[in-house]
């Protein structure tokens, strides 16, 4: 493991990790993914591990450790082969307890992120819409104040624990004549009168529960608004770029993952009298898959120590998911070539990986939107700002 950025504290984590996944979720894979149900026992699992708490305050639970110990944290769901399993578990210890974490009230933080780091609460983050995509400055649900609540219109979609969950954040404009000035964030209660969720049925990522979501004339105190009203959109803006790096490290985590499976393939398949690793043509595109896998794991290391002490890395977080998911998908559609028909067969790794790899150019901003933010960065000079 490289040493620049790990010590022997976390190879330690590692293992322990590793070693956790092994016993505890390994063998309800098969069955998650069938399901498309995470059975409830694994979240307080993970809680009791400290899993959830890797990088939250000790004052609500947490273990207040670099970010580090998030990076093997994301590297190794991603080699248990469940996209679905690994999105669960980091959407709410990533996407919904971060903004608890950065904008929650004290109050906020005592009832939604200490239980949340223990394991027993579970949360979304709901901000793509089923007509925005990833336009969130067009996005249509509303929040108007009436007295002291707001009343929460709208829909949302594409959210990975959007069924399941037991709160939801929600961005919704407070203030639609101010656009993207007049986002809001809040939290609700998933039993809250007017919040209904339907199950949508996906290629991949099968394990998890990913909803569409509906808000009709919910009431919400204003007392579970997020930091400052109409603040929304810096706020979910200052947090994309950890989002991007997560995905941007799943990516390379993956990359990694089909190729050491496949390398153990072509070392035990043989054809033409001699085993499969020996013909040139598939050493020289192994030598450059790993190439590229390798480029991007240093790359994402190098944004991952910035973030961690506390620059603003919207450019390279962006360049990381852009990058690592277009590699994984290459490495992973060669990799599934090199095991021939097997590749094919649902009982190898290859097919799920395929599938739920192909997510990764698509979630938590498309390639093409990247693109275009990395574009006005390098050519127009735009400045992203974090929120004050």
């Amino acid at each position: 493991m490289n040493s620049m950025y790990f010590t022997e504290e976390h190879n330690l984590f590692r293992e322990s990790l590793q070693d956790f996944l092994k016993k505890e979720v390994v063998p309800n894979i098969e069955n998650w993914e069938k399901t498309g149900v995470i059975d409830r026992f694994i979240w307080k699992k993970f809680g009791d591990m400290g899993f959830f708490g890797i990088n939250y305050p000790e004052a609500y639970g947490g273990l207040n450790l670099d970010l580090f110990y998030t990076v093997i944290f994301l590297e190794e769901l991603q080699k248990i082969n469940s996209g679905g399993f690994a999105a669960a578990m980091w959407a709410h210890a990533y996407l919904a307890m971060t903004h608890l974490n950065a904008e929650g009230s004290e109050a906020i933080k005592e009832k939604y992120l200490a239980p949340s780091i223990l394991g027993d609460k579970i949360g979304c983050l709901c901000i793509t819409e089923p007509f925005g995509g990833s336009d969130v400055a067009g996005m249509r649900a509303t929040a108007v104040k009436q007295g002291d609540h707001y009343i929460l219109n709208g829909s949302k979609t594409f959210i990975t624990n959007g069924v399941f969950s037991d709160y939801l954040i929600v961005a919704a404009k407070t203030t639609p004549e101010l656009g993207n000035k007049g986002i809001s964030i809040f939290v609700i209660d998933r039993e809250t009168e007017g919040v209904s969720a339907t199950k949508l049925d996906k290629l991949g990522w099968r394990a998890s529960d990913t909803g569409e979501i509906a808000f009709d004339n919910v009431k919400v105190p204003a007392g579970n608004l997020m930091g400052e009203e109409n603040q929304g959109f810096p706020y979910i803006m200052q947090h994309f770029s950890l989002e991007r790096l997560i995905m941007g490290i799943n990516a390379h985590a993956r990359s990694e993952f089909a190729l050491e499976y496949t390398l153990q393939y072509m070392s035990e398949r043989e054809a033409f009298g001699r085993t499969i690793n020996k013909f040139q043509a598939l050493r020289h595109k192994v030598a450059d898959l790993y190439t590229e896998t390798e480029i991007c794991k240093e790359f994402n290391y190098s944004v991952a120590y910035r973030l961690n002490k506390g620059e603003y890395v919207v450019k390279e977080a962006s360049m990381s998911k852009l990058k690592s998911t277009q590699v994984a998908d290459e490495v992973i559609y060669e990799c599934l070539q090199f095991l021939g028909g097997y590749g094919y067969m649902e009982d190898y790794p290859l097919a799920r990986l395929l599938r739920d790899s192909r997510l990764g150019p698509i979630g938590g901003g498309t390639s093409e939107i990247l693109r275009e933010i990395l574009a006005k960065i390098i050519i127009d000079k735009k400045e992203y700002k974090p929120a004050t």
